[in-house]
């Protein structure tokens, strides 16, 4: 029987999804997937998304799969 992935992601349905960092930093704890980053190949797999922070806008890059670890991001503004 397959594993079910507890949090299943599709990164391109991530686009304007929110997110709770777990252990914020210079108060941005709240993040919206502001960019879904394309491969440079079509056929290429998505690999990283821009995370936008809601306190004062500030632009990161993550790779996606990072949203699926739940010691470091909750879905949703928590």
């Amino acid at each position: 029987m397959p594993s079910k992935d507890q949090n299943p992601l599709n990164p391109k349905k991530l686009l304007l999804s929110k997110w709770t960092a777990v252990k914020p930093t210079h108060k941005q704890k709240h993040f919206l997937v502001s960019k879904i980053i394309l491969p440079e190949l079509p056929e290429g797999a998505i690999e990283f998304v821009e995370l936008e922070a809601v306190f004062n806008k500030a632009v990161r890059t993550i790779p996606w799969r990072d949203l699926k670890n739940s010691a470091i991001w909750l879905q949703g503004w928590v």
